[in-house]
């Protein structure tokens, strides 16, 4: 879907209301209903056999949740959205609806354990196979990618370890083999990040975050393709149940209207305490994308507008070191999730990440000393006085 408005700040706001449907109201009204009625039998035969648009049932749509599925499809410059109930039920239906027993997926390097744990039981259950691969070239990317391999499936920024994946590269590869990419842009949101721009077939986010932004909706969101999704509506989405309220899509209309102030706010903030972060002796290593010392510091620059509200970074010393840390800091919310106006801070080998087995994880970097904060809206003054308090404390 191609959207009104060119510039982003003015889309986030004005895409996708049609104002014969908004009855006068500048705020969109929620279709509390689940179900609809029809003017005659005719006509509801006719919905049902696709021969004519309108609402059925909420499970199969609705009117509010329309306005944030086109909003977010010309947001991400994609033809289709599709709305559901939390990011691993898009995740769920996306991934379900690529694949089939015996076949194989490959995936970036790293993967928000929920996937990982999701992937897993793909296998157990369906015999599909899992490659992890970093993704650096061409000729590795083509080297991982089996007969049977019928998605890619990239996280990038990965959760948690910021390593970056160059879209392009990846999508000209399975352009070669007929294999679609999927990418998880929850990290970037679309303000900083569009993979459908650069080549690839899918986006998905865990709405929960940075769309919504204010920590009090779950949802997730799949972007792409119209016959693709129209799929996808018609079979997982629809069959396996996981959709959206109308409230939550109501909250996340809302929360979009803000992105970009928030995004660039969370980005100039981290920005700053990266500059702290690395001065303070009690950090080992730190991990951001436009972080100049980052290996994959090119790649952040060529596809994110800025390097996000993420930053990980290593405690020098001790799993239990990393937990006094956490445990000494005054008002950063020490809680899972990101994305939101307050600063959060987690121990993802034991939170985010803490059903991937030991020895996945380390492969994927993640380490007993790893630490995952996403930045607030804070002053960054305030927010790099606690986290220096109690790094002095270890």
């Amino acid at each position: 879907m191609s959207g009104k408005f060119k510039r982003f700040e003015t889309a986030v706001i004005h895409d996708g209301y049609d104002d014969r449907k908004m009855l006068g109201s500048l705020t969109p009204p929620i279709f509390q209903t689940s179900t609809y009625t029809f003017d005659s039998a005719e006509q509801g035969e006719r919905r049902f056999r696709g021969e004519e648009e309108g609402y059925m049932y909420s499970r199969l749509g609705n009117p509010t949740i329309t306005i944030l599925e086109e909003k977010m499809a010309a947001l991400e410059n994609g033809e289709k959205g599709l709305a559901f109930g939390s990011g691993m039920a898009a995740i769920s239906a996306v991934l379900v609806a690529l694949t089939k027993a015996n076949d194989h997926i490959l995936c970036s390097s790293g993967l928000y354990g929920c996937t990982f744990g999701l992937l897993s039981m793909m296998k157990e259950k369906y015999n599909i196979s899992l490659d992890f691969s970093d993704m650096k070239t061409k000729e590795e990317v083509r080297a991982s990618i089996k007969p049977e391999t019928t998605v890619i499936y990239v996280e990038t920024p990965i959760n948690p370890t910021m390593q970056l994946v160059d879209l392009k590269m990846v999508a000209e590869v399975a352009k070669e083999k007929g294999i679609p990419v999927v990418v998880d842009n929850t990290f970037s949101s679309p303000y900083l990040q569009k993979p459908l721009d650069l080549g690839c077939d899918v986006v998905i986010h865990s709405a929960t975050k940075y769309i919504g932004g204010h920590g009090d909706v779950i949802g997730g969101l799949a972007i792409g393709k119209r016959d693709f999704l129209g799929k996808v509506a018609m079979t997982t989405q629809k069959d396996m149940g996981g959709v959206m309220s109308p409230f939550d899509a109501w909250l996340l209309i809302r929360g979009l209207k803000t992105l970009p102030i928030r995004m660039d706010r969370h980005c100039d903030n981290a920005e700053k305490l990266l500059t702290f972060l690395n001065d303070h002796p009690k950090v080992n290593h730190i991990y951001y994308p436009h972080d100049v010392n980052n290996p994959d510091y090119h790649t952040g620059k060529k596809q994110m507008k800025k390097g996000g509200g993420m930053i990980s970074f290593e405690i020098k010393g001790t799993k239990q070191d990393a937990q006094r840390f956490l445990n000494r800091l005054s008002f950063i919310k020490l809680a899972v999730s990101l994305g939101d106006a307050e600063t959060l801070i987690e121990h993802p080998a034991t939170m985010t990440h803490a059903v991937v087995p030991e020895e996945s994880r380390r492969k994927m970097g993640i380490t007993d000393q790893l630490i995952r904060l996403s930045v607030g809206l804070e002053a960054w003054e305030d927010i790099w006085k606690d986290l220096e308090q109690s790094l002095d404390q270890i």
